[in-house]
C-alpha cells in the first residue's frame, strides 16, 4: 500500500465516522463519500500503520 496508489475497490461497510470501509489484501481503507456496495475508483492519500485514507476518484 502506498500513496498516491489508484485502486479499484468495493465498499463493504460503514465506520462509525460514515466513511466507507474497503478492504485490499486486508488492509482497511476509509473512503469518505460512499455507501455499502459501490464500486469506485480511490486514490490513496495517507497510509498509516494500521488503515489508510483515499479520496473518491470515480464510481463505477
Amino acid at each position: 500500500m502506498s500513496q498516491g496508489g489508484v485502486h479499484d475497490v468495493t465498499i463493504e461497510g460503514i465506520a462509525r465516522e460514515g466513511d466507507g470501509i474497503a478492504r485490499i489484501q486486508g488492509f482497511v481503507i476509509f473512503v469518505p463519500g460512499t455507501k455499502v456496495g459501490d464500486h469506485v475508483t480511490i486514490k490513496i492519500e495517507r497510509v498509516l500503520r494500521k488503515f489508510a485514507i483515499a479520496t473518491l476518484t470515480e464510481k463505477n
